[in-house]
């Protein structure tokens, strides 16, 4: 009797992970427009002197392409990024680049404010004749009260070179401080937003852990400087950990890309999921694809003698995903890795086209 328990008990056990296999594999075969038409450039942005993070591309009206990225001096990545970071920006010519260092966009203040250190992970958009620049930052980056304590801000300028004024008294816009929302007293605070402008409001796509989980929240408002109204529920009906990402409009549809860490949306460990919905209030996993793949997929001359962790359980294309547009169609794909692939010592970004044809 125990002997054909056992054999029962592992007959099943490889049932469950066969049909997890098919599963994965149907998801998997699930690729969308951006997967299916990437095209690998390289590097973008890296610094001798500095480790990159979070790059946020932008056209100007000087027909040069701007990127807004967080970096600092440190190697390592954690606890570096929420100690020292600093909002960077770079330009270039071209898409592909190469991205030349211009200026300091923000900096923490050092001082008795919400942005007290390490501005991280920004946003660039244009509203009319005004770049928006958002971004995160914290009180404290000791464990606790670090990442609880993490907000989000807003600045403005009539140039991509500065100089940038914070909205409102301090330039905070959306945190996780009020009893009444699904968020509140979130465990990572509020942070990584993503910018859109729809229907003539401003939506603000932000990363929180409420009851649910961790999923993308959404924060409306029909004033630029806000105030922001967070909705009553989560945005995304994500399965696990996704992490942060990047919005914007085509063909009529509101595209919210983010990654899958671990694979639950979309059965490639590290990947990205596009999700797609009609109003940008409500991203059903149902309707979701593959962002993008693997590395290796798309890196024809990856090796895995010369790659270099120095952040992450596994290497990925990319985290933190920003999409350029140009002429009202995704472009390009811009986004950095915890791991160089080319031996280096730091973290750089990478950029990828997206072949829409």
């Amino acid at each position: 009797m125990l002997k054909f328990n056992q054999i029962l008990f592992w007959t099943c056990l490889l049932i469950v992970k066969s049909l997890g296999m098919v599963f994965a594999q149907q998801k998997s075969n699930n690729l969308s427009f951006i997967a299916e038409g990437l095209e690998w450039k390289g590097v973008a942005v890296q610094d001798d002197d500095y480790s990159i993070w979070g790059c946020s591309p932008i056209m100007g009206e000087d027909g040069k392409v701007h990127i807004f990225a967080a970096r600092w001096p440190e190697k390592n990545v954690d606890p570096a990024w929420r100690k020292s970071s600093e909002i960077a920006h770079y330009v270039s010519d071209n898409p592909e680049g190469p991205f030349v260092f211009s200026d300091i966009a923000i900096q923490g203040t050092g001082a008795d404010t919400w942005d007290k250190y390490a501005p991280h992970n920004p946003e660039i958009a244009k509203v009319g004749d005004k770049y928006v620049l958002l971004y995160i930052a914290n009180t404290d980056y000791n464990r606790p009260p670090h990442p609880a304590n993490q907000r989000i801000g807003m600045a403005t300028s009539d140039s991509p070179y500065g100089p940038w004024e914070k909205v409102g008294d301090d330039g905070l816009i959306i945190d996780a401080d009020n009893p009444e929302k699904w968020n509140y007293q979130s465990r990572n605070g509020a942070v990584n937003p993503v910018f859109l402008e729809k229907d003539g409001k401003f939506f603000i796509y932000f990363k929180s852990m409420g009851k649910i989980g961790l999923k993308y929240g959404l924060a409306i408002s029909e004033k630029l400087e806000g105030p922001y109204e967070i909705t009553q529920k989560p945005v995304t009906s994500n399965e696990g950990t996704l992490e942060d990402g990047t919005a914007f409009i085509y063909n009529d549809y509101v595209y919210l890309l983010t990654t899958d860490n671990h694979g639950h949306n979309t059965g490639i460990n590290g990947g990205g999921t596009l999700w797609k919905s009609k109003d940008g209030i409500s991203f059903d996993l149902k309707d979701a694809k593959i962002g993008y793949k693997s590395i290796e997929d798309y890196y024809g001359d990856y090796q895995e003698s010369l790659v270099r962790k120095i952040y992450g359980g596994l290497p990925k294309l990319m985290e933190r995903p920003k999409v350029l547009m140009i002429d009202g169609k995704p472009a390009y794909l811009y986004g950095p890795s915890g791991w160089n692939y080319f031996g280096g010592d730091r973290t750089v970004c990478h950029v990828l086209k997206i072949n829409l044809d």
